[in-house]
């Protein structure tokens, strides 16, 4: 690891205006009592405490997640982005993104966040159809979000969608109605998830009835056949884009490159002398920001044992529709390629992977299911 990979900042806004009913990510309902300001203020202290690891260093992109960023107002977005302008290294070509909800936003946000720097818009439209979006509990209605897109596509040119499938009760041709919804305003990049029950979820604790495995393998293959026909590549296990639109942030994460996450919750990764450090915020909002004042918002931090590396780094790698060379294991590890050749032969043996090349490459029953190949290097 002589050469540091590229590094990536990860903003976190942990409020929305309610909680969707499968969401396990940190994220909290937006109260009265909150004061963003205060938050961004916490940020910008955040955004401080790694200065001596990230000083010298390119940012490459920035990227506010949630929870839902577009609760805050452009200028606020604003002034964290000037901030890290003014005060670190960002490139002059950085995407710096920004998730929006179709029920906490509108035209003259969009608008806002364009004019103070935020060049890559993520919508979470999920579904467009009404009774599918009151099954997930979500916040907006069809209708604003495919005005939503409306808007968006006068102001960004590039623009992400997130769309979900397998939900409760959905069927195929509603699933094709969705796809045909978002389409018709061309976006840049898709992002299709399958619906999960996670734990500490209301789903968890009253599980819905979803489609059986068969319904949701034909969705998956429906998705991917109309996808490509409109031509989108698909370049990641849930990641589709038109050319050169790949996500630069996440292909980041993927390629195991590091990122610096600041905001209640937020994860960061890290290389150094010491090898690769994981280290994780306070989750609740009140006890993160009391902890950066105080100098100790981190919750945990670790440096990753070689034997663990492997995993670590293939259970991004391996989401790549291309592939990794191992030349990329190598400089992101710091180990030699040769010390994961018994379990490669094993996978490829299996038809899970192909090594060829120099390249590590999932093949099309390997990115099914990919935690089954992970499990490889356990």
């Amino acid at each position: 690891m002589n050469l540091l990979p590229p590094l990536s900042l990860y903003v976190h806004i942990p409020w929305c205006v309610k909680k969707c009913l499968y969401c396990d990510f940190n994220s909290h309902p937006l109260r009265s009592d909150v004061s963003p300001e205060d938050y961004v203020d916490a940020l910008i202290n955040d955004i401080e405490v790694h200065r001596r690891q990230i000083q010298d260093r390119v940012i490459q992109t920035m990227f506010f997640g949630g929870g839902t960023p577009s609760v805050f107002e452009p200028v606020l977005i604003g002034k964290i982005i000037n901030y890290v302008k003014d005060n670190f290294t960002l490139s002059n070509d950085a995407e710096i993104t920004l998730e929006a909800n179709p029920g906490a936003s509108d035209r003259i946000k969009f608008e806002g966040y364009r004019k103070v720097g935020v060049n890559r818009l993520s919508i979470g439209v999920q579904t467009t159809q009404d009774h599918l979006l009151a099954k997930l509990g979500r916040a907006h209605s069809g209708h604003e979000a495919i005005n939503a897109l409306s808007e968006a596509k006068k102001i960004f040119d590039n623009i992400n969608v997130d769309l979900m499938f397998a939900l409760p009760g959905q069927q195929i041709d509603e699933l094709r109605r969705d796809l045909s919804g978002v389409l018709e305003f061309v976006p840049e990049h898709l992002s299709i998830y399958q619906l999960t029950i996670e734990p500490n979820t209301w789903f968890y604790r009253y599980p819905p009835k979803l489609p059986d495995d068969d319904l949701a393998s034909e969705m998956q293959f429906e998705i991917e056949s109309i996808v490509n026909e409109c031509g989108y590549d698909q370049y990641e296990v849930s990641a589709f884009s038109k050319p050169d639109r790949q996500c630069s942030h996440n292909i980041n994460y993927w390629k195991f490159g590091d990122y610096v996450g600041i905001g209640a919750g937020a994860h960061s990764k890290l290389s150094g002398t010491q090898g690769v450090t994981r280290m994780v915020k306070y989750k609740q909002p009140k006890r993160y920001m009391d902890g950066v004042f105080s100098g100790d918002a981190i919750l945990s931090s670790q440096i990753i044992d070689s034997e663990s590396l492997p995993f670590e780094f293939f259970m991004n790698a391996l989401r790549l529709n291309s592939g990794v060379s191992a030349e990329l294991f190598e400089k992101r590890t710091g180990l030699p390629v040769n010390v994961v050749d018994s379990h490669l032969k094993a996978l490829e043996k299996r038809g899970l992977v192909t090594f060829s090349d120099s390249v590590i490459k999932p093949t099309t029953t390997g990115m099914r299911f990919l935690n089954e190949v992970l499990q490889e290097f356990l």
